[in-house]
């Protein structure tokens, strides 16, 4: 790595993702996105993807970093000089027909299972320096030519899922602004610093009160409430397991219609409702579920990050279900106070302005391989798991430029994370998709095909007249 131009120091944050990497407990997310190209684009959509991605590279700096020392505790970015397109754009010929995804019946859509079996191989994929620690994967349809999905697998020392939604972004300006010229697979890179990371920007800050339960609970005293199930032992090596599960967007109109009838939000009602669907396919001896979240910090970020940066920019949320309050003897009855109970909690979250969030413990931890990673083979985890949502992608329709359709968000299987992880976004078709991941051998294949069947049929249920 001498050879190359030294950047800043890998931050906490991303040094925890580096960690993870580096000993294969968590090696990637990804984002999908499906593009439509107007009649007018005649080029073939290898160029259109080489065009875009140099002009993508060329806005977002952090594409052509990669983590130096990250066997080490002092961990830093270096710059590639260039980037050979070859090396990171794979293409694909689609197996089955692409789906349409502007259904808006009923039904639900039919899950894009050749987008499924992709992102099952890449997110078993690490990165490897001197490549960057980003690819796409293009899916071709091969009944249309105006019409294919890009697959964005990125380090998440690089960014975060908002990350890569803003990436697509950038991409599909790329596309609407695309000209004539020379088409290279060799891109310079970008001789511009990277966006700081999150602790240079940011207090970070801890109250007493957290501080000291979080002590307490590391070095005296944590009981594990034996009802609580969070899928096998910690162990590796790690597989990732993941099913597609969209909806339309008519399903999702009314499922919003009822969110706002109800005081609560997507995201919540998706907590109470798969925290149902476990209880439902796992034995009654298992009484407690315990939930996390991600939630983007840009907004209480300086000017200089945007939502449409691209960087390490999170913090957490934190939920526990209790199988007697949302999967009482009155198990018809939907417990909309539940979803309003986590709606609170996520609103508490953000009034915190990333304060009081489990990244800001980080500045604790002096062995990141092997405190936060390594000495937790073999124990319990503590979490079941956890509901991510990027949000929507929003952008300006014109059907005389290239527009985004559906999109898919998953992260790979965490090793010592959460037992399951719900990765959501909505494309710009307005239907949305939830990626379910999990790691093979933690938990049971029947588990997962019978929770998601209840998962949606309680959505489509919850859906009904509204």
């Amino acid at each position: 790595m001498d050879q190359f131009e030294k950047l800043r120091p890998v931050g906490r944050l991303e040094k925890y993702s580096t960690a993870r990497h580096q000993v294969g407990f968590y090696l990637n997310l990804a984002v999908a996105a499906t593009y439509t190209l107007p009649k007018e684009y005649t080029l073939s959509i290898k160029d259109y993807v080489f065009k875009a991605c140099a002009a993508v590279i060329e806005e977002h700096p952090i594409l052509s970093a990669i983590p130096a020392a990250d066997d080490t505790q002092e961990p830093y970015f270096v710059r590639l000089p260039t980037i050979d397109l070859n090396q990171v754009v794979q293409f694909t010929q689609r197996q089955q027909k692409s789906s349409n995804s502007t259904l808006t019946g009923d039904n639900d859509l039919t899950p894009d299972l050749d987008l499924q079996a992709v992102l099952q191989s890449e997110h078993n994929k690490p990165f490897a320096a001197p490549n960057p620690f980003w690819r796409l994967h293009v899916l071709l349809d091969k009944e249309d030519n105006s019409r294919f999905t890009v697959a964005l697998i990125l380090h998440h020392a690089l960014g975060d899922g908002t990350s890569a939604k803003s990436f697509h972004l950038s991409f599909l300006c790329a596309l609407r602004s695309t000209s004539d010229g020379e088409i290279s697979h060799t891109v310079m890179t970008p001789q511009v610093p990277l966006l700081p990371n999150i602790e240079d920007i940011h207090p970070m800050s801890l109250s007493f009160w957290f501080l000291a339960k979080k002590i307490f609970q590391a070095k005296i005293y944590s009981p594990r409430d034996p009802g609580l199930w969070t899928g096998s032992k910690i162990l590796l090596p790690t597989s990732t397991r993941i099913r597609l599960v969209p909806f339309s967007k008519k399903l999702v109109g009314q499922l919003r219609s009822a969110c706002r009838q109800e005081s609560t939000t997507i995201t919540a009602l998706l907590q109470t409702v798969y925290a149902r669907a476990l209880f439902k396919n796992i034995p009654e001896s298992f009484t407690r579920l315990n939930c996390t979240g991600a939630f983007s910090t840009r907004r209480f970020l300086p000017d200089i990050i945007t939502e449409g940066s691209m960087g390490v920019f999170v913090a957490d949320i934190e939920e526990s279900y209790t199988r007697s309050t949302v999967l009482p003897r009155d198990s018809i009855t939907f417990p909309w106070e539940e979803a309003r109970r986590s709606r609170k909690t996520i609103q508490a979250a953000l009034d915190r302005q990333g304060a009081d969030t489990g990244p800001n413990l980080l500045k604790f931890v002096n062995d990141y391989q092997k405190e936060l990673c390594l000495s937790k083979v073999g124990e319990d985890r503590d979490k079941s798991f956890e509901v991510s949502n990027i949000g929507a992608v929003v952008f300006t329709e014109d059907p005389s430029l290239p527009c985004i359709q559906d999109m898919a968000f998953s992260q790979c299987a965490s090793v010592m994370g959460n037992a399951i992880g719900v990765s959501v976004v909505t494309g710009g078709d307005g239907c949305l998709v939830l990626s379910l991941t999990w790691q093979e051998g933690v938990v049971e294949d029947d588990i997962m095909d019978a929770s998601i069947e209840t998962m949606k049929e309680e959505l489509r249920s919850l859906s009904v007249g509204k």
